[in-house]
């Protein structure tokens, strides 16, 4: 089981989050964030919306950073640990620019970068971008084969119905070969055949916990399946976020459990065929707290589930 280190103040989450983490500050993620690494943690998730309608702000906040911005930033500061984003909402930013700015970030981090592609959720985001929302699907399954294209040859050539190129020149390519891993976020049947098709990882959102063996089964019987590892990232917190970013009570889930449940809902997780999560932020005052306990899930849990 790898470990991934929830940053706090990446989002304002009515489900997650505590009154301390609105006055962290940049200055103190970076420090967070090169803690993380000395400690041991295998990857840091960026959650991103471009903008949130008013109505929305109750549950889900107003505080998102722009994914790859952001793991740019974390990964200039650091120097081992692997930077994904949690999920960057693909048909919302045009395919050239995208691949362009994933192509660099993982070219000068050496090779440390994941992209966790999603459609998104929030139609009056879309709205507000000008991109029609229930055509999601079908643009970011072309973003994705034009993105690929852009990293992985030579003469990039791609004719679609949302995004065309010919006679052009891509570079710099991605540091990891043959690109940067691509991870899918999301739940939905076609996700998951998107996923079989071209990633290697996956991070459910309202996928119960109990269901993720017969998902991650959907995904591997696919016939665009290539083989492989196949990652899957589950929070132990997850299930406390519902639809819409709704605050659903689950006891199994809560923060601050004691050192041997969190080994258990771990261990459970880990047959369930996750290969990724994280513990959410128990009830502490400050930064300084968290990382003193964020130390501790190192030193005492991660080993009893390796």
């Amino acid at each position: 089981m790898q470990f991934s280190f929830p940053l706090p103040h990446l989002l304002r989450l009515k489900a997650t989050m505590q009154p301390w983490e609105a006055g962290v500050t940049g200055a103190d993620q970076t420090r967070m964030a090169k803690r993380a690494e000395q400690l041991g943690y295998d990857m840091i998730g960026i959650p991103e919306h471009l903008i949130i309608p008013r109505e929305h702000v109750e549950l889900s906040g107003p505080h998102y950073f722009h994914a790859a911005a952001a793991q740019g930033y974390v990964a200039g500061a650091t120097e081992r640990i692997r930077i994904n984003s949690s999920l960057t909402i693909l048909p919302l930013q045009h395919p050239i620019v995208m691949a362009k700015a994933y192509a660099t970030i993982d070219w000068l981090s050496s090779g440390r970068i994941t992209v966790t592609f999603g459609v998104g959720w929030l139609e009056r985001e879309f709205d507000l971008l000008g991109v029609p929302f229930h055509e999601r699907g079908s643009i970011s399954e072309e973003y994705l084969a034009a993105i690929i294209e852009l990293w992985t040859q030579d003469s990039p050539c791609f004719e679609g119905k949302y995004v065309s190129f010919k006679e052009v020149a891509f570079e710099p390519k991605p540091f990891q070969k043959p690109h940067l891993p691509i991870w899918m976020g999301g739940d939905a049947d076609v996700v998951l055949k998107r996923a079989a098709r071209y990633a290697s990882g996956w991070i459910p959102f309202l996928t119960k916990p109990q269901d993720l063996p017969a998902r991650i089964d959907f995904i591997k019987s696919q016939p665009e399946f290539k083989g492989g590892p196949f990652e899957v990232c589950y929070g132990v917190g997850t299930s406390r976020v519902g639809e819409g970013h709704k605050v659903i009570n689950d006891p199994k889930a809560r923060p601050g459990m004691s050192a041997q449940e969190i080994v258990d809902r771990l261990g459970w997780l880990k047959q369930l065929g996750v290969t990724m999560s994280s513990v959410p932020i128990p009830a502490v005052k400050n930064m300084e707290e968290y990382l003193d306990y964020a130390q501790w899930v190192i030193e005492e849990i991660k080993p009893k589930v390796q």
